[in-house]
């Protein structure tokens, strides 16, 4: 599994592709809190805290991810090099979870670079220091792990085709229903349950700061279950 990590990371790092990922997410973020004038603008909120970046970072996140995850797979059945893959001695598991690290990390990095906006917002506060930690640190947890599950549905959507712009577009698709379509049916239809099928409402749970074990179940769930997917698919290829 390693071995497929570290092979996941050079390919992402040989390449422009890492580097533009990152900085394009950290440039658009950095734009929308800091730069242009709206909603989000955190200079012009009249108060010191990150929930615009926590409200906007998840949307983000549906587009930086499957940017990230359309190669997993699309690049090997494309280069033939699949086959190679499962010759050598690694289970479908070790291939599956070596890739779906690497993207993870890759992600990880790209949110690294944003804990500055904490220094910031202490800075600005008043008096300086005045910053809820508590909810802070659980929007990142959160993060982590609405990350961990749209890379899972990212890395299965890759097996579909040999053609990244399908993954990308199907990554995206995916995740925007189970992120939101949950919350919008319930909106439609009075059905309140619904919305606990969502991520956005577990996401929202986690950001007050109290971590539910609910919460944490539900998003393992999810990761474990597009992962398994995965597998499913790499045997049938």
């Amino acid at each position: 599994m390693l071995a497929i990590l570290k092979k996941e990371l050079n390919s992402f790092f040989a390449s422009p592709i890492g580097y533009l990922v990152i900085a394009v997410f950290l440039i658009i973020n950095g734009l929308y809190l800091w730069v242009f004038k709206g909603d989000f603008n955190i200079l012009n909120a009249g108060f010191a805290d990150l929930s615009s970046f926590f409200f906007i970072a998840p949307w983000f996140f549906l587009f930086l991810i499957p940017a990230i995850t359309m190669r997993s797979f699309s690049d090997e059945f494309k280069l033939g090099t699949i086959e190679i893959l499962k010759t050598k001695p690694l289970t479908d598991w070790q291939i599956v979870l070596g890739k779906y690290f690497g993207a993870l990390v890759l992600i990880i990095l790209a949110l690294l670079p944003t804990t500055i906006y904490i220094y910031s917002i202490i800075q600005l506060g008043n008096p300086v220091g005045n910053l809820d930690f508590g909810s802070t640190l659980g929007s990142y947890i959160g993060l982590l792990f609405l990350a961990s599950a749209y890379t899972a549905i990212g890395l299965f959507t890759s097996t579909f085709s040999n053609n990244q712009i399908v993954a990308f577009i199907l990554a995206i698709l995916i995740s925007f229903f189970i992120f939101y379509g949950f919350d919008a049916i319930a909106d439609l239809g009075s059905l309140e349950i619904l919305r606990n099928l969502g991520m956005n409402e577990h996401f929202k749970s986690i950001s007050l700061g109290v971590i539910d074990t609910r919460d944490i179940i539900y998003f393992v769930s999810i990761t474990i279950f597009f992962l398994f997917l995965t597998k499913l698919k790499l045997n049938v290829e």
